[in-house]
């Protein structure tokens, strides 16, 4: 049964950092795109950071590209996501997800792709 469960989400202040992790297990990590998404009251589930299967090509939304780093260890089926600067627009829930992917450069960046989701961490960040 694979499970992927978040941590590290809590209520900071504009400018603070928060650091997430997700703890995978009953798959072979090494061969998932791991994904970050995050979804706000109201609004849709949008896409934040994915990392590929080695490590070596990720990919950030726009809006946290610069401020937010994606990183993963294989050998603990775990991927983190660093969030410095935080703003109140990042108050959201925050979602791990693993996409099974053969190639080990490929990225993912539509929800639509990825097989298994976490139950989510969530970040409130006060102005």
């Amino acid at each position: 049964q694979v499970q992927l469960v978040e941590s590290g989400g809590g209520l900071v202040q504009a400018g603070d950092s928060l650091r997430l992790s997700c703890a995978a297990s009953g798959l072979t990590f090494s061969m998932y795109v791991m994904g970050w998404f995050r979804r706000a009251p109201g609004k849709e589930r949008e896409f934040v950071a994915a990392i590929s299967r080695s490590g070596e090509k990720i990919v950030y939304s726009d809006s946290v590209e610069g401020r937010f780093a994606i990183s993963r260890d294989n050998a603990k089926s775990t991927v983190h996501l660093e969030m410095n600067g935080l703003k109140p627009e990042d108050t959201a829930r925050y979602y791990c997800a693993a996409d099974r992917i053969s190639l080990s450069q490929v990225v993912t960046q539509s929800q639509f792709s990825y097989d298994y989701w976490g139950q989510g961490t969530q970040v409130t960040v006060s102005s």
